[in-house]
């Protein structure tokens, strides 16, 4: 069974996981808001698909950095 939760209990679950972490509410709205997780209404209330959540999260991609520590950026498809 898919695990759902709140917007609030979703951020104070991952807070609960790592004290130290910087996700916030708001952060897994707008992921919520631009289709990036699923989520489902529940009258005026959003329900976050926290195994999905977690997923997104660890498989989220990261800038690739190089070894003198400066990210690389990454090159535009449609050139001109």
């Amino acid at each position: 069974m898919v695990r759902m939760r709140l917007l609030d209990e979703a951020a104070q679950e991952i807070k609960k996981m790592d004290p130290g972490s910087a996700i916030s509410k708001n952060f897994v709205r707008e992921l919520a808001l631009e289709g990036k997780i699923p989520c489902v209404m529940a009258g005026r209330k959003r329900l976050i698909n926290f195994d999905a959540l977690l997923a997104y999260l660890q498989n989220s991609e990261q800038p690739e950095v190089s070894e003198t520590g400066i990210r690389k950026v990454p090159e535009k498809i449609n050139r001109v």
